[in-house]
């Protein structure tokens, strides 16, 4: 199971990361409560409690069975910029301004320097648009998995529990001498004549005009997957069924730090091994959730209450024009994350809202977010829901999106819940989840 969890986040951190670009809100992935906007810490079922609020498990009916979830999967893309493209565009752009200082001979600089570098400053000139696109440009991306597996009990409710999630940043760091560079060569047949000439008799060739190009890209990631058994109780207290649910978890995370060459970046290289420190730790969620009437539940959750800071590994480049050694490092924030919720509930209709209460972090080099979300769903036949909703990152900083999605529980023991999102910034998500009740 550890494998295989670990496995899907890569995998989907990986397609979207640079293959695509992605983001989302949670440490979790549930179809159902993804589709309605990102709640649940009140409305989820005590099947996906153990990835929301321990405290639901307790919540289930006496004719509810184990039901095992198997697996959950979700992601949410941000690509404003087009920034992977982008990127991919740079790495051809330098092959073709390198090949055309390759293919100059001494006898055509010489003889006709001006007709012969027109190609050579179209070339500067391509390279320098993109570079000024480029700057300050960011895009990053997130991702989960999950899988449980609950036993419901009148005494002490239980889950086995296995979920991850992935969060990548990439982001470019544009030197401006770069494009002033770029840009004296385009704009001057002197300038590209000199240019060109020191190439043809460097035994370095185009090197020696590349080594003066020093932007960087950095791609940063943190993929954190957490092994727990969730454990819930009822109480009352005075009248009023008070579930109490306590998750311990190992958590073990991989942390990647790629940063190179703007010139050289290579989407398939930012998770290899020489770049991505490991780190394995104790971690523990716990949840409270009252049911103040039959139709009135409200809960709160806190979600990694033990802080942990991950240094990444230290990535030095080289300033070719300088030779100044810069060192990339970063730090991965895990820390508490304590969200309130409440939800009005009938046979047919579910209303949820959650907010959370602390910030979300991630690199430190990021800004942080803080999520409030609003949901619905609704069940016109007993095998079949839909669900709509709103999130909304009131720090700003992320994508607000509108969500919706439907649920299929043929005779009440498989259940298929599909999810999709829609928001600013070309923003789009999907998610999928199999369980089953026995």
């Amino acid at each position: 199971m550890k494998n295989n969890l670990k496995l899907s986040v890569v995998a989907i951190a990986v397609s979207f990361f640079l293959a695509n670009q992605a983001g989302a809100a949670n440490t979790w992935a549930e179809a159902r409560n993804d589709a309605m906007g990102g709640t649940g810490v009140a409305s989820a079922n005590y099947g996906s409690g153990a990835f929301i609020n321990p405290a639901l498990l307790a919540k289930a009916k006496p004719e509810d069975n184990v039901t095992v979830i198997l697996p959950s999967v979700g992601a949410q893309i941000t690509d404003e910029d087009n920034l992977r493209d982008e990127i991919d565009d740079i790495s051809d752009k330098i092959d073709y301004y390198k090949d055309t200082v390759n293919k100059l001979t001494l006898r055509e600089v010489l003889l006709n320097p001006v007709g012969t570098v027109d190609q050579f400053q179209m070339a500067a000139k391509d390279l320098a648009d993109s570079l000024d696109y480029l700057d300050g440009k960011t895009a990053s991306a997130n991702a989960g998995a999950g899988i449980a597996v609950t036993i419901p009990n009148d005494v002490l409710s239980v889950a086995f529990v296995t979920k991850g999630y992935a969060h990548a940043r990439v982001n470019s760091n544009i030197d401006q001498n770069d494009i002033t560079y770029l840009r004296s060569i385009q704009n001057s047949d002197t300038v590209a004549t000199g240019v060109a000439l020191g190439a043809v008799l460097s035994p370095n060739g185009s090197d020696e005009i590349t080594k003066n190009l020093n932007s960087t890209a950095s791609g940063r990631a943190a993929i954190i997957t957490d092994f727990g058994i969730a454990m819930a109780h009822q109480f009352d207290v005075g009248g009023v069924p008070l579930s109490v649910g306590v998750t311990p978890k190992l958590q073990k995370s991989w942390i990647y730090n790629y940063t190179t060459s703007i010139y050289d970046y290579d989407k398939n290289e930012w998770n290899n091994s020489k770049y991505r420190k490991d780190d394995t730790g104790f971690n523990i969620d716990v949840g409270l959730a009252a049911d103040l009437t039959d139709n009135v539940t409200l809960g709160l959750s806190g979600q990694n209450l033990v802080s942990r800071n991950i240094d990444t590994k230290d990535v030095f480049v080289t300033n070719g024009r300088t030779g100044e050694v810069k060192n990339y490092k970063d730090t991965y924030q895990i820390s508490p994350l304590v969200t309130a919720g409440a939800a009005w509930h009938n046979d047919l209709l579910t209303l949820s809202a959650d907010g959370d209460l602390t910030e979300t972090k991630g690199f430190k080099s990021e800004k942080n977010s803080q999520f409030v979300g609003v949901g619905a769903e609704v069940r016109p036949l007993s095998w079949l829901a839909v669900r709509a909703g709103y999130r909304a990152d009131v720090k700003g900083d992320e994508s607000n999106v509108f969500t919706g999605g439907v649920g299929f529980a043929p005779f009440n023991r498989v259940h298929v819940d599909l999810m999709g999102l829609v928001g600013e910034n070309k923003t789009w998500g999907a998610g999928a989840q199999l369980s089953m009740t026995f």
